[in-house]
């Protein structure tokens, strides 16, 4: 009889808490598709889930709870497509693959995913670490650490030599083993196809290959083709299989142009992508995430004397300085952009420095925001979860001091995060 009552009483006072309604009154309102700024308007929030918009500050009944912001710019939850919340680049990195554990990397990562929702990031995709991020994920997902929602690819997928191959550039026995594919390296659509496999395995929500060489590696070429069209396609088809989709790391043209003809949605950074990448992207619907942040934080860092070692260094200044001017060329070309910043290669909180290097590079703010809303969420295929202020989405809501329409910066100004119906920040 106790037990009963006790039943009674819980679903009493949880159907109690969820009848509560959150009216959240919006002095602006950007709500991710319309390109007109709504003011005077209420959100109406039910347990998790925007439940109406209303014109005007309503403020419900009596046991509702109120939020002003009539004073800020209200927006979807912020989406940062390309991250690494595992690390924070610094002089130090490539000695502390040697000396991090795992758990080290964990309570690291922890910090990294509260910065980043407390700068108005409700949702990421980490594209790559040690795996660690996959149990970040998880326990973010069940209120343990606070942080955004994540989707991530486990350990990215390299060719040997390549990008991801953590041996490059050491001698052959300074590892107890040969890097495979248990480590993400891989060569052959079979190999492909099992590293493919066991990403999926460990629970990787998107799969993330380098079909170019990349900067923050001791390999001498940033921009080479690493990967054969075919070796792609094995990729894609197989994440195709289970649901997945497939980024691709790519500086070159070459690796570009390979990716793009072998199915992947989405290139990241896109260094050197001319003229016949943009428009194969454009013909296949490829989104660019060109992290313009990362690439002028590493030319920055190359300054720096001693802070890479003098491969990185010149890499860093060859890639570095050309991805902002690409991305500027690829958005007039209109090729479909989605906002990426590869936080971790510079400091985590500061994600929102890309819209200003967006806009600087010819993008409208609008276009901009929108990059990190409704595009952001159609590449990682949420849109039905979140990405806009729409009735029947999450509750991912943050808020700006100042209209970043007409100030861009004001980006960085986020003063309300609300992720799925819980604040974070007010």
């Amino acid at each position: 009889m106790i037990k009963k009552f006790y039943f009674i009483l819980v679903l009493f006072i949880s159907s109690a808490a969820f009848a509560q309604k959150t009216y959240i009154q919006c002095g602006k309102l950007i709500d991710g598709t319309s390109n007109t700024v709504q003011t005077g308007v209420t959100i109406i929030v039910e347990g998790n889930v925007i439940t109406d918009i209303q014109k005007g500050y309503t403020t419900g009944s009596a046991g509702d709870k109120v939020i002003s912001l009539q004073d800020k710019t209200v927006m979807p939850g912020l989406i940062d497509c390309h991250v690494h919340l595992e690390n924070q680049f610094s002089k130090n990195t490539l000695l502390e693959g040697f000396t991090r554990t795992d758990a080290d990397i964990a309570y690291q990562a922890a910090v990294y995913a509260k910065r980043t929702l407390m700068a108005g990031f409700t949702t990421v995709r980490d594209l790559g670490g040690s795996g660690v991020n996959i149990s970040l994920r998880k326990a973010v997902a069940r209120g343990q650490v606070d942080g955004p929602r994540i989707l991530t690819a486990g350990r990215a997928i390299s060719a040997s030599g390549g990008h991801m191959d953590g041996s490059v550039g050491f001698r052959d026995d300074a590892f107890d083993h040969k890097f495979g594919p248990d480590d993400g390296v891989a060569d052959g659509r079979d190999e492909l196809i099992k590293a493919v496999r066991l990403q999926i395995k460990r629970g990787s929500d998107v799969i993330k290959i380098a079909s170019t060489g990349g900067v923050l590696d001791l390999s001498e070429n940033s921009s080479g083709a690493e990967f054969t069209i075919d070796e792609i396609k094995a990729v894609v088809e197989t994440a195709k299989d289970y649901g997945l989709r497939v980024a691709c790391h790519a500086h070159g043209a070459e690796g570009i142009r390979r990716a793009i003809l072998g199915g992947v949605t989405s290139i990241e950074h896109g260094t050197f992508m001319n003229e016949e990448d943009m428009e194969l992207a454009k013909k296949y619907g490829t989104y660019l995430v060109p992290t313009v942040i990362a690439g002028k934080s590493v030319a920055d860092s190359a300054k720096i004397p001693g802070f890479f070692p003098p491969v990185i260094a010149r890499k860093a200044q060859e890639v570095g300085t050309q991805i902002q001017a690409t991305f500027g060329r690829a958005y007039k070309a209109g090729v479909k952009i989605a906002f990426g910043t590869d936080a971790g290669v510079y400091a985590h909180g500061k994600n929102y420095k890309e819209f200003q290097y967006m806009v600087e590079a010819g993008m409208p703010p609008m276009e901009a925001i929108k990059a990190a809303t409704t595009n952001a969420a159609d590449l990682l295929g949420i849109s039905d979860l979140t990405g806009s202020i729409s009735k029947g989405k999450s509750a991912d809501i943050v808020a700006v001091d100042g209209d970043p329409l007409a100030d861009i910066k004001v980006m960085g100004n986020v003063t309300f995060v609300m992720k799925e119906g819980k604040i974070y920040k007010q």
